[in-house]
């Protein structure tokens, strides 16, 4: 069943994830510094900005996979910053990679199953069918293996298999990664904008800038491992400046952003 987004007096989404100075980094100097950063249920907050900005790297910190060496990070209110991956995802999180986001030898079925694991067995088949009607394209694949699916399939079957345990914030790496330009459009537009509307929280890095900001209510505007610009998805969108500076010259040509880690 949708769950209907927390409000605060009417503004806007309750910040469901929250970060507050975070720094984070693979050696003794952080690539990322001072990051703040909110995302509410039912709600798309996209980070976008050039190669080497630290886009991925805040979403790593997140999910545990790095450990934030400054700043603090929740989830409904409740610390997560430090934990193991593990633990992350037990406490409501999902996370699509940019790769290696579906195992391939394995069917669809099988590759929902493998997201329902710690599910009781009597929960799982009413799950799928749940997924199913989130992605009905998936319906008559159930028993294709993984590997033979198109781009645009094969990131629908990630998001299913990561919504499997019902998270509450859904993070997406980058999810149109060499897709069609049609293809990656109808993802953010069809996809995303769905999934935001059972309640779900998303996070989502993104090389299509533009496209990307056009489905969400609030985007991020990272260079050099900072936050530049944040606001409306809408306001960035008008600033002339944010292709120039922060997305590169292709960007105010073709609406996408360069993608980046």
């Amino acid at each position: 069943m949708p769950i209907s987004p927390d409000r605060q007096g009417g503004a806007g989404p309750v910040a469901h994830l929250r970060l507050e100075g975070v720094a984070a980094g693979y050696g003794p100097e952080p690539v990322v510094r001072d990051v703040d950063l909110t995302a509410g249920r039912g709600e798309v907050v996209t980070v976008v900005g050039p190669n080497g900005a630290g886009k991925s790297t805040v979403l790593k910190a997140i999910v545990g996979i790095v450990c934030p060496s400054e700043g603090d990070i929740t989830l409904g209110g409740e610390r997560i910053a430090g934990l193991r991956t593990d633990q992350v995802i037990r406490r409501g999180v999902g996370y699509v990679p940019q790769v290696r986001d579906v195992f391939e030898p394995l069917t669809v079925r099988e590759n929902l199953e493998m997201g329902g694991y710690r599910m009781r067995q009597s929960r799982l088949a009413g799950r799928i069918e749940e997924i199913l009607a989130l992605f009905p394209a998936l319906v008559s694949m159930l028993d294709r293996q993984a590997g033979t699916l198109s781009g645009g399939e094969r990131k629908m079957l990630a998001a299913g298999r990561v919504l499997m345990p019902e998270p509450s914030l859904l993070i997406l790496d980058e999810p149109t990664a060499g897709l069609a330009p049609q293809v990656a459009q109808e993802f953010l537009r069809e996809h995303v904008t769905r999934l935001a509307g059972t309640g779900v929280a998303i996070l989502l890095v993104e090389q299509r800038a533009r496209d990307a900001l056009a489905v969400s209510a609030r985007g991020y505007v990272m260079a050099s491992g900072r936050v530049q610009l944040t606001g409306p998805a809408q306001d960035l969108l008008q600033r002339d400046d944010i292709g120039r500076i922060f997305l590169g010259r292709a960007a105010d040509r073709s609406g996408s952003g360069s993608g980046g880690r």
